[in-house]
């Protein structure tokens, strides 16, 4: 008789379906030629698919990114271009047509909403409906139809700093909060969204103490407008 007991399973990942309403945090960055999501280009995007460890604590699972094709007739500020420093004519940008650009950030995303057991993602920014709008105006001009994220909620680290930190400036939040902030490479989507991502984990973890027991069952209105 073996007395050989087999090995227990791995324990599965945490999820985070029922944390949030249902919803899948994204921090997403964008760069643009601009402020205006209907006139401006898309330039850069950079989403940063969030989770929970084994503490449940939120920390950063993925990032996903591309450089954009500006669309037909698409507007390029001069003093935006001098900010974010972006080349649009160089080759070496790789840059995808909004279309297939958004296609390679929302497959990845779509996973994650499945294995998380969420109804949809919600964008997380920093000044977050400067973000949405410009993502909103892409989908729009590309006809996709079934968009990962909820079209006009979002989680803005702009309030969550100010009330928890005393900051608005992404910068300044980041130095407050210990996180650091590297000037020279700001204006970049990836670095941006990323920041962002590590600020977001860090004011939500704080606040965990703060949050109900988790009873375990789907929310009745997850996806729901917040």
């Amino acid at each position: 008789m073996n007395d050989q007991t087999a090995p227990a399973p791995a324990p599965r990942p945490p999820k985070l379906g029922h944390r949030f309403r249902g919803f899948l945090p994204v921090v997403v960055d964008v760069e643009t030629g601009g402020f205006n999501a209907q006139t401006d280009a898309l330039l850069e995007i950079a989403a940063v698919i969030l989770g929970v460890d084994e503490n449940g604590d939120l920390v950063r699972r993925q990032t996903v990114f591309s450089h954009v094709t500006p669309f037909p007739g698409a507007n390029l500020e001069k003093a935006s271009m001098e900010i974010n420093g972006i080349k649009v004519d160089n080759p070496l940008r790789l840059a995808r047509p909004e279309a297939e650009a958004l296609a390679h950030i929302f497959k990845p995303i779509r996973q994650a909403v499945s294995e998380n057991g969420c109804t949809r993602a919600i964008l997380v920014g920093h000044n977050a409906h400067f973000d949405l709008g410009f993502l909103n105006a892409a989908i729009a001009r590309t006809g996709i139809k079934r968009s990962p994220f909820h079209p006009f909620s979002a989680f803005d680290t702009v309030t969550l700093a100010g009330a928890m930190l005393g900051q608005t400036v992404l910068a300044r939040s980041l130095q407050v909060a210990g996180l650091g902030h590297d000037q020279s490479e700001a204006h970049s989507a990836i670095y941006d969204a990323e920041k962002t991502a590590d600020l977001f984990c860090l004011l939500v973890n704080r606040l965990k103490g703060l949050m109900p027991a988790d009873d375990g069952g789907a929310p009745e209105d997850a996806g729901e407008p917040a």
